[in-house]
């Protein structure tokens, strides 16, 4: 018996197309210590540079490369680069001169091109450095199959009000992808990841995009906005919600969860009611 075909809705390869999609503005490589780490807004960079606001231990400086013209951020004398204090301290100045997202206090790994984590960065920064980051997203379903979806915040500095999966947030600096999994479902949901049946990785997807350097992944709301670009690998998990349990949120962040039968969620999807990421989370679940 041949397997069924899957038919993929028409809004699915438009919302892939909206997920990588080069610069609105120049943007030139970023480097830390010699190692591109990362993309910025050429004429915020070039801003930032000649107010000299960097910490003195620290150099921002325009450098021209085999492959062209790149910031790099490096120790102002012969002494080594601390990566991580270097990125910090430059954090701090996109936060003063207004091009920092909201501040955490989050620690974010920093990797090179090859994946070799070379320091860490305030979660704020990660955006208009154009940095890699990492995020883990749970699909929960009741018993019946329905699907549990969560309306995110109205609070939220990124798509307040939207529909999200279950579970979404980002892998922390000290964080495996496992660890981010089961905090952020304790946090978001209030469910034990142990006490969920049928845990299993499903898939990943990846977003490049511009976006708000002010926002956590939004699109730019006007002209000249988009001075941050999202570069994002998000994993997504499955998993069942035992009957007579609810997820019940912790930390503030979700407005209600709902309990959907496919085709609720199926039609919302269509609507766009659903955020860019879980939109394509979802597509990874249903096959599409």
């Amino acid at each position: 018996m041949s397997a069924p075909v899957v038919v993929r809705p028409g809004w699915v390869d438009a919302a892939r197309a909206r997920a990588q999609r080069p610069p609105a503005r120049p943007r030139l490589p970023f480097a830390v210590g010699g190692h591109t780490v990362g993309s910025v807004d050429a004429q915020v960079f070039g801003q930032i540079a000649a107010r000299r606001l960097l910490d003195e231990r620290w150099q921002l400086s325009k450098e021209e490369r085999s492959d062209g013209w790149a910031w790099q951020l490096g120790a102002a004398d012969v002494g080594e680069l601390d990566a991580t204090d270097a990125l910090n301290a430059l954090a701090r100045v996109l936060r003063a001169t207004g091009h920092c997202g909201p501040w955490r206090d989050e620690q974010l790994a920093v990797c090179d091109a090859a994946g070799r984590r070379i320091g860490t960065v305030e979660r704020g920064a990660v955006r208009p450095l154009g940095i890699t980051t990492r995020a883990v997203h749970l699909v929960a379903a009741t018993p019946e199959g329905d699907l549990w979806v969560q309306q995110r915040a109205f609070s939220k500095p990124s798509n307040p009000g939207m529909w999200d999966t279950t579970m979404g947030g980002m892998v922390s600096a000290a964080d495996t992808l496992e660890q981010a999994l089961a905090r952020e479902t304790w946090e978001e949901a209030g469910l034990a990841i142990d006490t969920l049946q049928r845990v299993a990785h499903g898939g990943h997807v990846d977003f490049a995009r511009p976006c708000e350097a002010g926002g956590d992944g939004g699109d730019g709301g006007g002209e000249g906005a988009e001075t941050g670009y999202m570069q994002e690998r998000i994993d997504w998990f499955s998993a069942t919600v035992p009957a007579g349990t609810e997820p019940v949120n912790q930390d503030g962040e979700v407005e209600r969860f709902e309990a959907w039968p496919a085709e609720e969620v199926q039609a919302r999807l269509a609507a766009g009611a659903f955020t860019p990421e879980a939109a394509l989370v979802l597509a990874g679940y249903y096959g599409w």
